[in-house]
This record gives C-alpha cells, structure tokens and sequence, in this order.
C-alpha cells in the first residue's frame, strides 16, 4: 500500500525505492513497468449475453411462467406451453438488451485519471535528467514527477519539494476545500507529505516520488472493498412480494379445481389442461414483459433527452419510488468556489475600501509570485472588486502560505513609501496588528460570528513601509476589516430542490463541511436546514429525522443511507468520489455524475451528464412514469385474472360441463395480453409525479380482491342473464353457445377495465384516443368478432343469437358505472 511504502524519512523512502532526485534511468523504468504492471485500474467484465440471459430467469415472474409453461408440456398443452415459453424468451431478451444498450453507453463516458504526466527520466546514469512526458500507464514506483496547478495526480506520491502546494482529494476524503501540502521528513498521521491518485493540484508547484501505481493505490483500494449482502432495491422487494404470493395461488388452483370436479361432477383427471389453463390465467404472463418494456422505453428517453444513463434498469423504477434523496453540498446544492458576501470595516459596518485593499493583494500576489493561477479567494476577491490592483505599481509578493496562514503585496507609493497589503486567517493577521486593549478579543469575535453563520472570513490589514523594507514577516500592521466568503450556489439548485419537494422526495444533505457552512448554503437556496446534526450525535438516531448531517465521514454516509432504508424509506444516494462509494452501495438507487472517479462511477446506478438535482428530477420523473403503468398493468390484470378465475371455479361447479375450453382460455389471454402492451406506451397523469410511485403487494392484492370479486359478480350476473334469456336450441346448456357468450363477455369486461383502472388521464373533448384506448377498443372488437369467425369455429365457438346483445348489454353497463364509482371511492395503489 502506499502508505506502507511511503513510511519513513524521504531519504529512507527513496532508498527503499532504489532512485533519487534525478528520477530513473530508461532501462529501470522499463524494467520496473514490466515487473509492477501499467498504472491502471483493473477494469470489471461486464456479463455475457448468456450469462444476462440466465440471470433475467432468475426474476420471480419469469420463473413463475417458466414452471406453468412445463407444467403445459408435461399434460400435452402444447399451445399453452409454446406461448408461456416464447414469452420467457421475448422476457429475457428485451431485458438483457435493455442492459446491454446502458452498459454500452456508460462505457463510452469512461474517462481515464490523467493523460500523461510530466517525469524525470534520464538515458543512462550519467545523463543529467531531462522532464519529458509520458502517459500515465507507464508510470512506475521510483518515477519522479513534477506538478503543477490544474494536474490531476496520476499515482500515490510523497513530496520531495513543494511551494504552495495544494490540492482538492475532496474524491478521496470528501473535503470540499483546498487541502495544504508540505515536505515533511517524518511521519505525520495528517500525511501533508503525500498525494494520492485521484487529487487534483489546486495550487502550487512540486516535485514528488511515485510510491505506488495500479492496483497498489489507495484510490483502487475501493475497489477491493467486499460487496456486503443487502436486500434488492424497492422494486425488487415489491416484485417478490407480489410474486410469492400468486406463486402459492397458482400451486393452489390446480388441485383444488381437481378435487371440486372430482368430487362433485365425477371429473378427475380430464380437467388437467383446464386446472392448468386456470393457473395461466390466474398468473400476468405480460409482466415480464411489460415491466422491462416500460423500464426500457424510459431509460431510453433519459438518455436521448437527458443524459442520463440508468445501467441497471430496476433502478429506473427504484427512482421513482425515491422518498429521500441524499446528496452532498459541494457541487451539487453549491458549485466549487466562493464568492464575496460583505466586506466589513473593524466596527462591524460594510466598507468597500476592505475590499479594495484585499483585491489589490490578490492582484499583485498573482503577478509577482510563482503561483500561475490563483486561488479561490483570490478569484472571488479580483471578481467582486475588479483589477483595482492595476492601479499600483507592485513591489513584492509572498504567496499564502498555510504555516503562516497570510498572504503578503507590497504596492508602491508616493516619495519612496510602499504600501504593505496583509490577507489571511483573522487570528494569523491580528497577531501582526498593533491594537489596543481587548481590542484583539473583539474583532476576534467578530470574525467568529460571521463564521458562525457560515461563512468564510479573509482578515485585511495595511501598513507603510519604506522602500527596501522587509516584507514577510511585516509587525505593526493597522487592521483593516474583513471580507466574508459564501459558497456560489449552483443556478438550478433551488428550483430543483422545490420541484423534489413537490414531488414527496425530501433531500437530507450529508457533508463533510462545517456545519454552520451547510446550514447557510440550505437557507440560502430556500431548504429548512431544521436543527442542524453533525455525525457524532447521530449515534443513537441515525439521520431519519435530521436535514444535514455535517462531518461526515465516509461510514458515517453509508450509516446514515443505511438506517433511513432500515426505516423502511426507498433512498437516492449522489456522490462521485471514493468517499462516496459505500453509501452509493447502501442505497436504493446509487446515483454519480458522468465527472465522478470510476470507482463511483461503476458503484452507481444511475450516471448522470452533470452533477446536477434537476438531472435527478427528470430521472425521477420518468421513474414514475414507468412505474405508473407497470403499475395499470398490474391493478388492471390482477384484478381482471382473479374476477375470471373465480367466476370460471363457481361456473365449473355449477354447469355440467367445462365453462370454457382450455384453448378458449389461452385465447382469451393471448387477446388481453396483446392488448396490455398498451400500457408500456401509455403517458399516466400527473396524480403519478406527486408522490413515490412504490409497488406495494398488500395494497395491490386487496385492490386486486376488492374489484377482482366486484369482477366475478359481474361474470356470475351475466351467466344468470344468458341462463334466463335464452332457451330452445340457444339455451345455456349449448356448450358452444355459452362458451361463445362467455369469452366475448370477458372481453368486453376486459376492455372497460383497461380503460376504467389505468392511472391514465381523463379525456379531453377533441383529444385522440391514446395507445389504452386503442388497444381497449381493438379487444372489444375482437370479442365481438372472433366467435363468428372461422377461427372461433375451430375453438370450438359458434355465432351468437341477437338476444344476447341485450340483457348483457345492460349488465355491461351497469358494471362499468359500479367500477367506475369505486375506482373514484377508493385509493389506487
């Protein structure tokens, strides 16, 4: 590990690494790159087409279907067992091709850490080392580099010299500022004197040795990180709740339609295929089908509109039954700088002379010391005030340094007198102040209550000095005031937060920030931060109840995400650093931007084109969507498949034959689940975007019990109608006749359900009928059709007396007027 490797003295690290200042040879590196391996990441395979094949078997309904399509075959119900079959088929394909399609685009995102990176190396031992670029892969413990502002750190390194030096590894530990760097010759448990692979150099120079490469590095130690067994996500939970229990009604249904015959109408084993016939009917053969093509549709959406890659597609549903969205407040809620808030005279008052002063510092720091780029004060300084500094001659500069924490200009005057501008920590100023009497202690705590309230405070203080005086270490200094700092909002956030507030998802913002700095970036952007929690008092209440969570470390997030879960909330989790990886892990739905570590990256769920909450919105936003008409899908199917499998029970109970053939009941099913693919292409109403879209099995099956008798009634009522009005050679007891009325009953009564149970919206005057009410009146069409047809003569169908259209009629309508009022009574699931 790098840590084990950098331990020690820098003379004994170089030592033990066998180089030196000067670098390697060309010969060593070659040689040590082919014993240590390229600076790479070890990159996962993603599945085979069989292998994702297979596991698409593993889902409950899938494997529900495969049973009753062998369960078909074993008692010569060949056409049944051809169609369960190609179903499981077409269910597996679409689902691994759904997976295959986001896979595909998310390895078109990667970005590899760093490009080249700018080493020493030498041809030989006696050529003096030259700086050359080379690409990081051939990076090799040994190497001696150079960085400089902007260089994303290509390997762990420890530093052999630095000036300034300082880096973001906010990827790493999660800190959002700038982290100070130095040279220091022993061992240090803040490791100043090491950078990791994944930082970036914010500011400063250095030369450093490579410790560690590839595999070694703590950035890839994540990696190595074992996956902890946890239960699937929301959507996964719902499915195996719905589907253990149609499992046990499908086990159930065959043999007590066995027995019932057997023991009441002296029919044993000739009502096989129809017991089984039953059990097909009873089960949502489409689901399968219709759950991966609506994920699909949408996760295609997202990506074309949005950007949005969903790579495991029942996290597009887990979206949309996200009630507690996590995230972190830098560069999510706030962007990567500050920017100036007040600039106060020692009193207290707003004195834009404190900024002048400031700006004319950072100005002339940036011309005359080494730095290529400022830093991010002094980028919000020279933005507020403007190039003030241009008005002055500079003399001098001495950049920040954090053991001094001041940065110092010299500006020239008039007859030979220099201006000496100090900026820097409050305390660090005061010290070289001359104030009176308890003076210092007050300015002091003005400076604590500005950062009290969550901002960042730069202390001023001027003096005249004449030409040739010292300049670093200036005493006397008169103390000008000081400038606050706020973190820059990110432009969407808080109508995003507002548009998540309106669709039931509450956000709770875990950071590793101060945190009085996240309470004011919440007020800011218009989220009640509520009383404000740090991780150590969130022991015995993990986080349920509390808006932000500060300090927080890495297991303190996955602790957190772990406990709302455990409280029976779905959770979104957004990160993009190593840091960030358990949690993403943890939740429901991992989400990380497209510019997050690949570590993180490949941990989540869900990538988004930019760290963005208004990215979310939209991915939840289509989570709903698809979830709502999985959701028709299923309040429509189950409770029409329980009416028919009731009604067929109690019919076969009270009729001296069969109420319909085991290939009518096929049939039947075929035409109503062709025409619920609808429901993949249906656009629900806005009623779905209000609040988490989650599949509950105990209210789907009362809803389901509930309309499904309300179903059956209305089936028993229709035979009693048939039974009264028709007679002589039509009379019930004409099988042909009963199964011909009773199969176009059930369709039209299929039809109306569709229409009347969908969470869809109503109707406009003048508007076109959607994919529903196509399919809707396609089913009604073909119920009144296929009897009379050739091909319902071979299902063994006849034509219907013109009676039948009367009385049914009637019952139809009443039926759909009882469905309709209770739809509105009582509360779709």
């Amino acid at each position: 590990m790098a840590s084990e490797t950098a331990e020690g003295t820098t003379l004994e690290v170089l030592r033990r690494l066998e180089s030196g200042p000067r670098g390697l040879t060309e010969t060593e590196a070659a040689s040590r790159l082919a014993d240590s391996g390229e600076n790479t990441l070890p990159d996962r395979r993603t599945p085979s087409w069989p292998r994702r094949c297979v596991r698409a078997l593993r889902d409950p309904f899938t494997a529900v279907l495969l049973c009753l399509g062998l369960a078909s075959a074993v008692v010569a119900s060949w056409g049944t067992a051809v169609v369960i079959l190609a179903l499981v088929a077409v269910s597996c394909v679409l689902r691994a091709s759904g997976e295959h399609r986001a896979d595909r685009s998310l390895a078109a995102l990667r970005e590899l850490v760093a490009g080249t990176a700018t080493v020493l190396r030498r041809p030989d031992a006696q050529e003096p080392p030259e700086p050359r670029e080379v690409p990081v892969a051939e990076l090799v413990p040994g190497d001696v580099l150079r960085l400089g502002p902007g260089d994303l750190v290509p390997a762990d390194l420890r530093l052999l010299r630095a000036r300034g030096l300082a880096v973001y590894q906010g990827a790493l530990t999660g800190e959002s500022a700038p982290v100070a760097k130095r040279v220091v010759d022993e061992d240090d448990p803040d490791e100043p004197h090491l950078c990791f692979q994944g930082s970036t150099v914010a500011s400063g120079s250095a030369t450093a040795v490579v410790v560690a490469t590839g595999a070694a590095t703590r950035f890839a130690a994540a990696r190595r990180v074992p996956d902890t067994p946890q239960e699937g996500g929301a959507f996964d939970r719902s499915v195996h709740g719905i589907s253990w229990v149609l499992i046990r009604f499908m086990l159930l249904t065959p043999p007590l339609v066995l027995m019932a015959n057997a023991t009441l109408r002296d029919r044993g084993l000739e009502t096989l295929p129809f017991a089984v016939a039953v059990a097909v009917g009873l089960t949502p053969e489409m689901l399968p089908v219709i759950v991966t093509t609506c994920l699909a549709r949408g996760a295609a959406l997202l990506a074309r509109a949005h950007a949005v890659i969903v790579k495991r597609l029942p996290a597009l549903h887990d979206l949309g039954a996200v009630d507690v969205l996590c995230v972190d407040k830098t560069g999510t809620l706030t962007q990567d700088r500050p920017v100036v808030e007040r600039a106060l005279d020692p009193a207290g008052r707003d004195d834009p002379e404190v900024l002048r002063w400031a700006a004319v510092g950072a100005w002339w720091t940036l011309q005359l010391a080494e730095l290529p780029a400022p830093d991010a004060l002094d980028e919000a300084l020279l933005e507020a005030a403007g190039p003030v500094g241009e008005k002055y001659d500079g003399v001098d500069a001495v950049p920040f340094d954090p053991v001094r924490r001041t940065a110092t200009a010299v500006v020239r005057g008039d007859l030979g007198q220099h201006t000496v501008v100090v900026t820097g920590a409050a305390e660090a100023v005061l010290e070289r102040c001359a104030t009176a009497p308890g003076e210092r202690e007050r300015l002091l705590a003005l400076a604590a209550r500005e950062a009290d309230a969550g901002l960042r405070v730069l202390a001023v203080a001027t003096a005249g000095r004449t030409a040739g005086a010292g300049t670093a270490d200036a005493r006397g200094l008169a103390f000008r005031g000081l400038v606050t700092f706020r973190d820059a909002l990110a432009p969407t956030a808080a109508n995003a937060l507002r548009e998540l507030a309106d669709r039931g998802v509450t956000v709770k913002v875990l950071t590793g920030d101060h945190p009085a700095t996240a309470a004011r970036a919440c007020r800011d952007l218009g989220l009640d931060p509520g009383e404000v929690r740090t991780a150590a008092q969130l022991v015995d209440a993990p986080g349920e109840t509390a808006t932000v969570v500060a300090r927080c470390t890495p297991e303190d997030k996955a602790r957190v995400v772990a406990a709302l879960r455990a409280a029976g909330h779905t959770v979104g989790f957004l990160g993009d650093g190593v840091n960030d990886v358990a949690a993403l892990r943890a939740a429901d739905v991992g989400i990380a931007p497209r510019s997050a570590v690949g570590v993180a990256r490949e941990s989540a769920d869900v990538v988004l084109a930019e760290k963005d909450l208004t990215a979310i919105g939209h991915a939840i936003t289509a989570g709903r969507h698809a979830s709502g008409n999985i959701a028709s899908y299923l309040r429509v199917t189950l409770s029409s498949n329980l009416g028919n499998v009731v009604a067929m029970l109690a019919a076969g109970l009270l009729l001296p034959f069969l109420p319909m053939l085991p290939a009518q009941v096929l049939a039947q099913n075929l035409c109503f689940d062709a025409a619920q693919l609808a429901f993949a292409h249906d656009r629900p109403g806005a009623a779905v975007l209000r609040g988490p879209a989650v599949l509950r099995p105990r209210s789907f099956l009362r809803f389901a019990v509930g309309f499904g008798m309300l179903n059956a009634l209305a089936d028993l009522a229709t035979f009693a109608v048939l039974a009264l009005a028709l007679d002589g050679p039509d009379a019930v007891d004409d099988e042909a006749v009963f199964h011909s009325a009773w199969f176009t009953e059930n369709l039209l009564t299929q039809a109306a359900v569709m229409l009347l149970l969908r969470t869809g919206r109503v109707g406009a005057a003048g508007r076109a009928p959607g994919p529903v009410g196509l399919a809707s009146a396609g089913l009604a069409v073909v119920g009144l059709l296929l009897p009379p047809s050739p091909l319902g003569s071979a299902l063994g169908m006849t034509a219907l007396p013109a009676a039948y259209y009367l009385l049914p009629a009637v019952v139809l309508g009443l039926y759909a007027l009882v469905l309709a009022a209770a739809r509105h009574r009582r509360r779709q699931p």
